[in-house]
């Protein structure tokens, strides 16, 4: 049976070429709002994060009407390290609209999304966004996604993929680039004409794979997937199985279900095959469980998800200020807090440490790590974390590690300083391409070798520069390199900054706090351009004579302290090194506090190398 009224798609593209943006106009052309309704932009972007920072960070669902077809449309991350929230919501549409940049053109992420879409042997629209930039290249542009398709071994009818021209912010769309379009009529009509509908067994026993989950204060779990197979209803008892044999199948009730209309979830009481449905009911669900029949418990295969690439510790904060900004500061709270999350994240793994008081947590990337420590600190949550560690693994008895394939996008003049720290970070250029007056370079490099070395391309590129990177498999082992050539400035003592204190400290470095913060014995108050650590005193005070006028202080001249994000505080600290998370404050300390320890330990680290 083919279901004609339905239509189920995903929009993949790498970061930032306008993926949310397209999909804010398919929704207001499909009719999902009212005339007088007023709108936002990003409306997919649900997050606090994805809309500050303007990305996407969880898949999510929408659907729009048009000439009687319903068409669910899944929006998907752009960044790398989301990876695993593309690779498992393919499974639950038929095709795919490709969205590339009319300037920029394919770019890593673009490849890897294409690549999985391609093995499930999606069809492809590809649509060329942003036709109306001034620096926009159409024809090289063309030539470059069909350079790619071949590159990925696409089949005869994906590298006939019909191609579409569209302003997403205009909301426009037509076939040729010399006609302007008028609105996104044209996309609506080839998604029709071009992608597949759903087929399957509408009178078969019931098959529903769960691609993701949700979780709601008052129903606990939903799980949301596609019926393969059959048909479902509210109040039916079925079956929970996974095809990786994880738990025997487990008999349970679909207690509420509903479909997504628009932005709503709309509840229903029977859903059939090809339909993307949220139910709850199922408490303990998982991604990748299949919901079947109880007269055929039959699981579906479920993707296969990368590996994490980095770990990092988590661990209870133990500082002097430890529980006075957070309001979750315990092991059992951080523990509950992170096992949750693997509820709805399967790239992300979760492990007990060493102690009852830390916990190991990978994922595929820094920015994955940085987002779920960014959403815990919102949510209230105090902790300590270390620096980012690669996983290695051991290949036919090979000691391997993780590769990225980095794309930069560099002005030509910059080249030379780019070329250069990459080589020094054991970096094999693969290719370096003219894209109008900016080079696009190439290059294989260690994971752990491109720790630190955003802020540096930023700086040598004098923030022009672009960079991108992605997971490419595993290689040997290519030896120790030094990332960091600088030294921490930490406080030898615990008080309030002042004025004086800071005034002689900076001769020494670069600040990282300015006058009137607390600061505690062991934390890391500045930058040391000489790979050492120095204690320094930066609460200070002048001392007091009878001769001295109220405002001396204020003629010491500070400069301004470095403050840093989350991430850039990941990319500094060393193996020695934590940083502190609070919902108000990121505070980068030594792991051993007290100076005369820590110089001990020091001391002993370095007689141990000499040995």
């Amino acid at each position: 049976m083919t279901r004609t009224d339905l239509r189920n798609i995903a929009i993949i593209a790498h970061v930032d070429h306008g993926k949310t943006t397209l999909v804010d106009e398919m929704l207001k052309q499909g009719g999902i709002y009212r005339e007088n309704q007023e709108t936002v932009t990003r409306v997919m972007d649900s997050g606090d994060l994805e809309k500050e920072r303007g990305i996407t960070i969880l898949a999510k669902n929408t659907a729009v009407h048009y000439k009687d077809v319903k068409i669910n449309i899944v929006d998907t991350p752009g960044h790398a390290d989301f990876g695993g929230e593309v690779e498992r919501i393919l499974k639950m549409v038929n095709g795919v609209l490709l969205l590339v940049d009319a300037a920029e053109g394919p770019m890593p992420q673009t490849r890897f999304v294409l690549q999985r879409a391609l093995e499930l042997n999606h069809r492809v629209i590809v649509v060329i966004n942003k036709i109306d930039k001034p620096d926009a290249r159409l024809g090289e542009v063309e030539d470059e996604i069909l350079e790619l398709l071949i590159d990925l071994n696409a089949s005869d009818e994906q590298l006939d993929s019909p191609m579409l021209y569209c302003s997403g912010r205009a909301g426009t769309a037509t076939e040729d680039p010399d006609v302007a379009g008028t609105d996104l009529t044209p996309l609506f009509d080839k998604i029709l004409d071009y992608m597949p509908a759903p087929e399957g067994e509408e009178d078969g026993e019931l098959q529903l794979l769960v691609s993701s989950i949700d979780y709601s204060e008052y129903v606990g779990r939903i799980g949301i997937g596609r019926i393969e197979r059959g048909a479902i209803r509210s109040g039916q008892d079925v079956y929970m199985c996974n095809y990786h044999g994880e738990h025997t199948p487990k008999r349970t009730r679909i207690v509420s279900l509903y479909q997504i209309d628009g932005l709503q979830r709309v509840p229903v009481e029977t859903a059939k095959m090809g339909d993307i449905v949220c139910f709850s009911g199922a408490e303990d669900i998982t991604i990748g469980d299949t919901i079947t029949s109880l007269n055929a418990p039959e699981p579906l295969e479920f993707v296969k998800v990368s590996e994490p690439t980095l770990e990092m510790t988590f661990s209870v904060n133990d500082s002097p200020f430890a529980g006075k900004e957070g309001k979750f500061v315990t092991s059992r709270q951080l523990r509950d807090r992170l096992y949750k999350e693997l509820l709805k994240d399967v790239s992300l793994r979760v492990e007990d440490g060493e102690t009852t008081d830390e916990f190991k947590v990978a994922g595929r990337g820094e920015m994955h790590l940085s987002i779920l420590i960014e959403t815990m600190r919102r949510e209230g949550y105090e902790m300590t974390c270390s620096n980012p560690r690669v996983l290695f693994k051991e290949i036919d008895g090979v000691k391997c590690e993780p590769m990225e394939r980095v794309t930069l996008d560099v002005p030509s003049e910059y080249v030379g300083a780019v070329v250069e720290k990459l080589g020094q970070r054991k970096g094999d250029l693969l290719e370096m391409n003219p894209v109008g007056s900016r080079m696009r370079i190439e290059y294989s490099i260690p994971s752990r070798c491109l720790f630190g070395y955003r802020s540096e391309f930023l700086t040598a590129t004098r923030g022009e520069g672009i960079m991108n990177t992605l997971f490419d498999g595993y290689q040997p082992y290519r030896g120790e390199v030094i990332m960091r050539f600088t030294g921490s400035l930490v406080a030898s003592e615990t008080g309030e900054t002042t004025r004086y204190g800071l005034y002689n400290t900076q001769e020494r470095g670069n600040l990282f706090v300015g006058p009137q913060t607390p600061v505690y014995e062991g934390m890391i108050v500045g930058e040391n351009p000489k790979n050492d650590d120095i204690a320094v005193n930066p609460c200070k005070k002048k001392q007091l004579t009878a001769i001295r006028s109220a405002g001396a202080d204020e003629k010491l001249l500070l400069t301004p302290p470095v403050i840093f994000s989350l991430e850039e505080a990941i990319e500094f600290i060393t193996d020695d090194e934590l940083i502190e998370v609070t919902p108000k404050s990121i505070r980068l300390r030594k792991k051993i506090l007290n100076t005369e320890l820590r110089m001990k330990a020091m001391m002993k680290a370095r007689r141990e190398a000499a040995k």
